[in-house]
């Protein structure tokens, strides 16, 4: 089936070029050829191909009057002829003829200032300003196969010039028959060439966005482009906590990476007194030491001047690191575990080493399958912040170089981080519970259980509990939990350089104890 289509396209696109300037047929059938399913051969994923014809056979079509409007069961274009006088264009799908009921409201404003830049050298008698408007988004798939608002997707040209950076921007606005509470939402456009498994990929460069109802979403953009809002599921993070939230994790990253570098120079200086314990420690501080620096370079790597491919392997690094540091942290649980149900006297054969595969190794291993089965899930995000404006609700835009696919951020971010978590908090109320019982023995066990119950109150920081604070960024939880989990998780590196001081101090207490025991004991003899 699509060989054949490929052939009637092929003959299409020749015959095309000989036909008459009466168009109409020509036009109309190009665009239900548009509507059909993208199949899997060479010829039909070469979207932009069919797209630009389409676009060309609007510039050149020939009809009486000002305008002419052609409609398919997806698909409408909108063909205008302006002059060096314009004066702006309002369309509105209320306005518009054959406009079906069922297709959500759209609108499109052009200001004056449109036809500026082609009338500046010259006064051309005529300017063709044209509109396709596509009501599925089939064509204009991404890597993140991202969701559309209506999967809507409105395009304007104005005769085959390029429109940018105009000083009143074109309003496009799009209409939900039910709220949008609940979304966070982007006006972004189609920037061809922009990915490599796509023919283009979904931007906001150049556009703002704008809610002036709960249903309605406003795009103010500077050039003339394919325009959709962009929807993500979550509460939007107002714009005033951009700048303090972006602070507090320059500072509490920036701290951490001293403490950990601190802490494994510590350890190498101490290092003929290091037992497994302790190794463990510096596995869990390498981990973190690696998401920190990955952490604060995303944001730099994540800039337009940077190459796509620096941006995809910061990701990927960024998610291996802190993939790692919650598994050393699910080992550290299981290592607690071992020590207090086993009453000291577990071994295992090369323990440490089997360790640094699991903690090391199965991250990595993730990672790498993520890459080779498809690498584009790693590369720039956007992160949306929202305002407080008088016509409505604004959004700011942030990249950094993340996850970018939602079904990989739902399994290998937060669901990995919730069972970890999960498991670190039932190992922590288990000890706790085991060590509490043990107070209530013996007198001669009481100081013993005293001192291990103060070493698992530590080992809460150890365990990374306070990554559980990630799943209460919903309704009123939000905002607290957006400023503990950013103080405590930023500063999770300088919490363990101070567990480490302590059980160092501590553990130097007990040895010059039992030295003195041990001195006065011979004194005695």
């Amino acid at each position: 089936m699509d060989t054949k289509r490929s052939l009637f396209f092929c003959l299409y696109l020749l015959a095309a070029q000989s036909i008459s300037v009466e168009t109409s047929p020509n036009l109309l059938n190009l665009m239900k050829y548009l509507e059909q399913p993208i199949g899997r051969s060479l010829f039909s994923r070469v979207s932009p191909r069919h797209i630009h014809h389409l676009e060309q056979m609007l510039f050149n079509a020939s009809f009486c009057g000002h305008n002419l409007t052609l409609q398919t069961n997806s698909i409408q274009s909108l063909i205008f002829k302006l002059d060096c006088d314009f004066s702006g264009l309002s369309l509105s799908s209320a306005t518009l003829a054959n406009v079906p009921q069922a297709w959500a409201p759209h609108a499109m404003q052009f200001p004056a200032e449109l036809t500026k830049g082609a009338c500046v050298t010259s006064r051309p008698a005529e300017l063709r300003l044209i509109c396709i408007y596509f009501f599925r988004a089939h064509l204009f798939q991404d890597d993140n196969n991202s969701s559309l608002l209506n999967n809507y997707v409105l395009g304007a040209q104005l005769d085959h010039r390029p429109v940018n950076n105009l000083q009143k921007p074109i309003n496009v606005s799009f209409w939900h028959n039910q709220s949008l509470e609940g979304y966070t939402v982007t006006c972004v456009f189609w920037k061809e060439g922009a990915s490599e498994h796509s023919w283009g990929a979904w931007s906001p460069e150049g556009c703002h966005t704008e809610q002036p109802s709960p249903s309605q979403v406003l795009c103010r953009c500077n050039h003339l482009t394919y325009f959709a809002v962009l929807m993500l599921s979550g509460d939007p993070v107002p714009a005033e906590l951009q700048v303090p939230l972006e602070y507090i994790s320059l500072v509490g990253c920036s701290i951490s990476i001293v403490a950990s570098l601190l802490t494994m120079l510590l350890y190498a200086h101490s290092r003929k007194q290091s037992n497994s314990i302790t190794r463990i420690h510096m596995n869990l501080h390498g981990s973190v030491l690696l998401l920190n620096v990955s952490f604060l370079l995303s944001s730099q790597m994540a800039l337009p001047t940077v190459p796509k491919s620096v941006c995809m392997v910061l990701a990927a690094t960024l998610h291996y690191a802190l993939l790692s540091c919650l598994t050393w942290m699910a080992i550290e649980g299981c290592n607690l575990y071992l020590l207090l149900g086993r009453v000291y006297n577990v071994y295992i054969h090369r323990y440490l080493l089997k360790l640094c595969v699991l903690g090391w190794g199965f991250p990595a291993l993730l990672v790498l399958l993520l890459l080779v089965i498809k690498s584009s899930v790693y590369g720039p995000c956007v992160i949306s912040f929202s305002s407080s404006q008088d016509n409505g609700t604004g959004f700011q835009n942030v990249s950094m170089c993340w996850v970018r696919s939602r079904i990989v951020h739902s399994v290998l971010v937060m669901g990995y981080g919730g069972l970890t978590s999960l498991f670190n908090l039932v190992v922590l109320a288990w000890a706790l519970w085991i060590l509490c019982r043990l107070q209530t023995q013996e007198k001669a066990l009481r100081p013993w259980a005293y001192r291990d119950t103060i070493m698992v109150l530590g080992l809460t920081v150890l365990l990374g509990t306070t990554w559980t604070l990630a799943f209460f960024s919903f309704s009123v939880f939000l905002l607290p939990q957006l400023f503990l989990f950013t103080i405590f998780n930023s500063l999770y590196g300088f919490f363990l350089f101070l567990w480490f001081c302590s059980h160092r101090c501590y553990l130097d207490a007990e040895a010059k104890a039992e030295m003195e025991a041990v001195s006065s004991s011979q004194m005695t003899h």
